[in-house]
């Protein structure tokens, strides 16, 4: 049900009755649309961000560093947590209802071929030329060559985080595979900056981007690009590595120091190892992710018998390794599915697979999940002092506005 008001309702449901087409690979739609709208794209500068892990995150912090610097900001992401809204942002704010519900009703009255994400990147793209944005910061939504996001002109400045296995079915089964996608954003005359990465992912991202007459460029230590030690507003040490591909962004973009070290520590990016009382929420849904959110609580000094794990997860994702590398840190596990309006070829892992694989119970509901949690999960009634909550990205949304008391259209994993 779209929790949106009474006059964005309708058109949302419109833009969501596109979902089933899927996350369309491929730029023609989306250059045939931009044409007729005489090319948004070309409107604004742009900052263009790829990767599998990390690049909402790198996304957010550049935002934050050049509002910070002053200028007026355009921040588009995917997917969303609780509103939709939160995908295009103006200054650091989710548009407003009113401006959204006009531009996505523009966008899917002209082209009735274009699917969920190709509409709601027409609608960011027109938004930001509205606004008059001086910088926008683009994540790219899938891969990267054949992108919606991809239309783009050469941007000022461009980046690829971080490389891991991830929508293998789409991108191809290497890391190596990934990463040529992922390079696809390369354009003749740009710098790409990447983050930490295997060598022969590196020279993967190489060889695509100088044959686009492109440059790569690894992302200095925060010591090497600053010149000083630097706060980060996200928890992480994994931020770190996400922090030194923004500031190298930033340096690209001319930005200055005190704008640097102010927009890092003011950016914030809810879901992302977020503490809400004894929640800690993380959009990890993969294994890589994962890893990062493992780490984290190590340093938490919460022990497993005081630990509970809620997951859920879509069923084509490596849920499995994921819940193996999840599930030692915490003696209690909830399970649950994913509630989200996905197409028919994106279901969620049924909880009752996730108990036969590592014991713990099964929740009908999120709010029945929070339930047990809270109060039975433990070997005790409140047993657990810190309760984790990870796989989806569709489940943290759903989790945080049941905490919250927010309002939330449905989740769509594009």
């Amino acid at each position: 049900m779209i929790a949106s008001g009474a006059a964005l309702g309708p058109i949302l449901e419109a833009l969501y009755a596109r979902v089933p087409m899927g996350m369309r690979l491929g730029l023609e739609a989306m250059e045939s649309a931009s044409a007729r709208f005489d090319h948004p794209e070309a409107s604004f500068a742009a900052v263009h961000v790829a990767g599998t892990n990390g690049k909402g995150s790198v996304s957010a912090m550049v935002e934050s560093i050049a509002r910070a610097a002053g200028l007026r900001t355009g921040l588009y992401t995917s997917p969303h947590l609780c509103r939709f809204a939160e995908r295009i942002r103006i200054d650091g704010e989710p548009i407003d209802d009113a401006t959204l519900g006009a531009l996505v009703a523009r966008a899917l009255a002209d082209e009735a071929t274009l699917s969920f994400f190709e509409a709601a990147t027409l609608a960011a793209f027109l938004a930001f030329r509205e606004a008059r944005v001086d910088l926008a910061v683009v994540e790219v939504g899938l891969g990267g060559r054949l992108d919606a996001t991809n239309i783009l002109p050469r941007p000022r400045a461009a980046a690829i985080t971080r490389i891991a296995l991830d929508h293998t079915a789409r991108l191809g089964p290497t890391l190596v595979d990934i990463a040529r996608e992922k390079a696809g954003i390369a354009k003749a005359g740009l710098e790409l900056v990447t983050g930490p990465m295997p060598p022969e992912v590196f020279a993967a991202i190489e060889e695509v981007a100088h044959a686009k007459g492109a440059t790569v460029t690894p992302a200095p230590e925060l010591a090497q690009a600053s010149g000083r030690v630097l706060q980060i507003g996200l928890a992480g040490a994994h931020q770190r590595e996400n922090a030194r591909v923004a500031v190298a962004l930033a340096e690209r973009l001319a930005l200055p120091a005190v704008a640097i070290a102010r927009g890092l520590a003011d950016a914030r990016w809810p879901g992302r190892l977020e503490r809400i009382g004894p929640y800690l929420l993380d959009a990890a849904h993969n294994p890589d992710g994962v890893a990062s959110l493992v780490r984290h609580v190590a340093t938490l000094g919460v022990p497993p018998e005081r630990t509970c794990l809620v997951f859920g997860a879509l069923a084509e994702k490596e849920w499995a390794p994921m819940l193996d590398a999840l599930a030692p840190m915490a003696e209690a596990r909830v399970y649950v599915a994913p509630s989200a309006l996905t197409s028919a070829s994106r279901p969620a892992v049924n909880p009752s697979a996730m108990a036969a694989r590592v014991p713990g119970l099964v929740a009908s509901s999120v709010g029945e999940a929070l339930d047990r949690a809270g109060q039975d999960a433990g070997k005790d009634k409140g047993k657990c002092d810190l309760i984790v909550v990870a796989g989806s990205i569709l489940l943290i949304g759903a989790v945080r506005a049941k905490l919250l008391s927010l309002p939330c259209d449905p989740g769509v994993a594009l």
